[in-house]
């Protein structure tokens, strides 16, 4: 499903395709992501999906932690802006 841009449920899509984006790019399936984080396999899922699922700062702030990315980079929205070129930013635990 897609949102307009004025619609708060905007913002959970294009965090979503952002998660799961770098979950790729990281190799990792969503249970994976799910056990490193302490959430259910279906709660990414649904993050990663066009279905509404909303979650909090410290959860996205979890997620970012564990693909090593910043809280910048999955909420960063390319497809409005058009830009796709920002580099990772690495965390180090």
């Amino acid at each position: 499903m897609r949102f307009k841009r004025n619609d708060e449920n905007y913002v959970y899509s294009f965090v979503g395709k952002n998660i799961k984006k770098y979950r790729k790019m990281k190799g990792l399936t969503q249970d994976e992501l799910a056990n490193l984080v302490n959430y259910s396999p279906s709660f990414i899922a649904n993050i990663e999906s066009s279905t509404h699922q909303t979650f909090s700062l410290g959860a996205l702030w979890r997620i970012a932690s564990a693909l090593g990315v910043s809280l910048h980079e999955l909420c960063y929205d390319r497809d409005t802006l058009g830009i796709d070129n920002l580099k990772s930013t690495k965390y180090i635990n």
